[in-house]
């Protein structure tokens, strides 16, 4: 899959690793997940971490590895029995049990957070990681308690007691946006470069903006998702607009114009595309029209977040589309400056001749500082680029290329310049140097 990723030109990669508060992962804290083994706390055999080799073979790609967690769900009905290190047995008094079999997390409850809070710092700590990210679960939403309000009724009485003042959906969404403030402080404390993205349901509340139809996460999920994008909470915004262009209730530019008039702190607003719409010639064209607008509306963070990689690997009419489209050459994350904004100190550049090609290496005096490289090179009056991966060291460029027109000559390489980039998408000094002359 990571392997496909690169082909297509993408460059990050989002992976599940907490399902239902257990771990894809190696974990002190949370039991070995059930979607791993068939069984929760069982171990691999042979052993292996999947996020160790994820975040290598991710890096070695050139693509960012980051990691989604569901921090409220306790246990989903489909993961069997849960084991004895499950917060179900083991944390009793901070999980409710919903209609439908799964048990929840109380977002309210300090210990639910501490535990979540602690599973978010244990992987940062831990993992060479690039981003760590949420989607829409906060409080579950009213279909999986068979459309009851959420049995939180001890914890609210609990607070009432002690002299709370807010309204119960005031209560349940500021306990959500305390986590989320903190969680932000918390990958911050421990590793400022790793980004924090919230994929939340795709609408706010119906009506923002005045077409807008449909479920107000605001007030069911107790989700205020706006709020979290104006105060800058998150390094990335990708809200879930699964909907068509021409989906009027529901429409991608509309609800995309109006989550980027709410984002006062200038983040990445990378919206969520639901490319799994069909995977025939319609569906290509929705895609590659999202991609588009997404590119001329917000023309100084562009990006877009695809939902799920099974269309990709399903749809060949969709790979096609993208690599020969808005994918066709590859890309570098857009810089994070809020993060940092040291630029790394440019590469040690040296050229062989070695027959019809130029040999160029460079090194680095800090390569911790430096994620990957690009190469830039010159043919006539045109630059071109290839960006490489942190371990790569060298780069064949051929002296001379054959002209696109009918009847040119070979057109001759004249300059090459190489840059570093680091963990937030900063980028070294610009050198470029003449082939034959002087820098």
């Amino acid at each position: 899959m990571l392997d496909l990723l690169q082909s297509l030109n993408f460059n990050a990669a989002i992976l599940q690793i907490r399902p239902q508060a257990d771990a894809l992962y190696k974990s002190d804290l949370e039991p070995w997940s059930y979607f791993l083994t068939g069984e929760q706390g069982k171990a691999p055999n042979p052993y292996y971490d999947p996020l160790e080799f994820w975040v290598e073979a991710a890096h070695d790609r050139g693509l960012e590895l980051h990691v989604w967690l569901n921090p409220y769900r306790a246990h989903h009905q489909s993961g069997k029995e849960e084991s004895t290190g499950s917060v179900v047995k083991s944390k009793p008094e901070l999980v409710v049990k919903l209609k439908d079999g799964q048990y929840w997390m109380d977002p309210s409850l300090k210990g639910v957070q501490d535990q979540s809070a602690a599973v978010v710092r244990d992987i940062v700590k831990r993992y060479d990681i690039d981003g760590v990210h949420f989607d829409d679960y906060f409080y579950p939403y009213d279909s999986y308690n068979g459309g009851e309000d959420f049995p939180d009724s001890l914890s609210w009485a609990t607070y009432q007691k002690g002299g709370g003042k807010l309204t119960r959906a005031d209560w349940r969404r500021e306990s959500v946006n305390t986590f989320i403030e903190r969680i932000y402080k918390e990958i911050k404390a421990e590793k400022k470069h790793v980004k924090f993205g919230l994929s939340p349901f795709g609408i706010w509340r119906p009506g923002y903006p005045a077409s807008v139809e449909g479920y107000d996460q605001y007030d069911k999920l107790y989700a205020d998702a706006k709020l979290w994008l104006n105060k800058g909470w998150i390094d990335y915004f990708t809200p879930q607009l699964y909907w068509k262009v021409n989906d009027i209730p529901h429409s991608f530019p509309v609800l995309l114009g109006w989550w980027q008039s709410e984002n006062a702190k200038n983040r990445h607003l990378w919206p969520g595309m639901n490319v799994g719409l069909g995977g025939d010639d319609k569906n290509v064209d929705e895609i590659i029209n999202q991609i588009m607008v997404t590119r001329g509306m917000l023309p100084q963070s562009p990006g877009a977040v695809h939902w799920s990689i099974a269309a990709l690997v399903k749809h060949p009419l969709l790979r096609s589309g993208l690599k020969s489209g808005p994918y066709k050459d590859q890309a570098l994350v857009p810089q994070s400056e809020w993060l940092d904004r040291k630029a790394p100190e440019k590469p040690i550049v040296t050229v062989v001749p070695k027959g019809k090609l130029l040999e160029v290496r460079w090194n680095h005096p800090n390569k911790s500082d430096v994620f990957k490289w690009v190469v830039y090179f010159k043919y006539g009056n045109k630059w071109s680029y290839k960006i490489m991966n942190r371990k790569d060291e060298s780069l064949d460029l051929m002296a001379s290329v054959e002209a696109t027109a009918k009847g040119g000559s070979q057109t001759v390489i004249s300059s090459f310049a190489i840059t570093a980039i680091d963990r937030t998408g900063n980028e070294s000094e610009f050198t470029e140097h003449t082939i034959g002359g002087k820098n």
